[in-house]
């Protein structure tokens, strides 16, 4: 009987020995953890915390004050390395991380990191998708950047820029149906200027390719949508007016030329575009107009009009 209550009394004293070392170990770690911490190092750090945890976990009673504060740290330091990799534009990371603090501080009851967690996430989400986007819209991958932004204004639908990207997108491949639709949440959205001189900048592309390709009744359709756009821009009328005069629209060709002329009165070629208009009207047998527009293109110095206003003159 001796024999085992000595040995009984061997093995308490053991099991205190190894208790207290393992407490120290613990302590140890969790002090290298602040260490870490205190070098800029937070992975590590976190890492070194993580494990403290675990070890004091296991000393029940004797571990408790190490885990409390493990548990004190852990949420808000899981909190910072998030916005950490936000920073760094490592998106999905600083999610990740982000959620992890929220589970932290909801199973250790640190209501103020829960709050800050839950209010960064949506945020966050939206940064991810938008750089990928954004990659996608620098590399001309327009169908992945318009699914992109597209995301975007789904998960924040008052993201104005994404919706100005998505003028940008649909303008760039032509889908002005799409851009159209896209205009009219910029103009909710504070965008309404930029995207519309987008539009109107890209239909007028169209209409100046239609143009040079002979295709004028093309052409001059898409003028006169440009027009919607950008009311004050000459080259708009210029295309329309000459599209508009292959096509036997005189009057209109006329309308849009003298448009050109009060937009852009000192262009290099307004002379000899005062000098269609004098002849437009001639055309017409409008007499008066014609002379009036041929001496326009005499002032401008293009010397043909001065034989048809000594012509009209007469």
């Amino acid at each position: 009987m001796k024999k085992i209550i000595i040995a009984l009394a061997a093995a308490l004293m053991t099991a205190g020995f190894v208790s207290a070392q393992d407490l120290a170990t613990a302590t140890e770690t969790f002090n290298a953890g602040a260490e870490q911490l205190n070098m800029g190092d937070k992975v590590a750090a976190m890492a070194s915390f993580q494990e403290a945890l675990s070890m004091a976990q296991s000393l029940g009673d004797e571990g408790a004050e190490l885990v409390a504060n493990c548990k004190k740290v852990l949420p808000g330091l899981a909190l910072s390395i998030g916005k950490q990799f936000n920073n760094e534009k490592k998106f999905a990371e600083a999610i990740e991380k982000v959620q992890q603090a929220a589970a932290l501080a909801a199973e250790y009851g640190d209501e103020e990191v829960a709050a800050e967690a839950e209010s960064l996430l949506p945020g966050l989400q939206v940064s991810e998708v938008l750089f990928a986007a954004e990659n996608s819209f620098k590399t001309k991958d327009m169908p992945a950047a318009i699914a992109g932004y597209t995301k975007v204004l789904e998960l924040d639908p008052n993201h104005a820029n994404a919706a100005l990207r998505l003028v940008q997108c649909y303008s760039g491949t032509g889908d002005f149906d799409k851009a159209k639709e896209a205009l009219e949440i910029c103009k909710n959205l504070g965008k309404g200027n930029d995207a519309t001189k987008v539009l109107g900048n890209a239909i007028l592309g169209k209409a100046n390719s239609l143009n040079k390709a002979k295709k004028f009744a093309e052409a001059y359709a898409a003028a006169q949508s440009a027009i919607e756009y950008l009311p004050d821009n000459a080259n708009i009328y210029l295309i329309s007016g000459n599209a508009a005069s292959k096509i036997n629209k005189i009057g209109d060709a006329i309308k849009n030329f003298e448009k050109y002329l009060d937009l852009a009165p000192t262009a290099g070629n307004a002379g000899a575009i005062a000098y269609t208009v004098g002849a437009l009207y001639h055309q017409q047998g409008n007499k008066d107009k014609a002379l009036a527009a041929f001496k326009k293109a005499q002032g401008l110095g293009f010397a043909q009009a001065a034989e048809m206003v000594n012509a009209l003159s007469k």
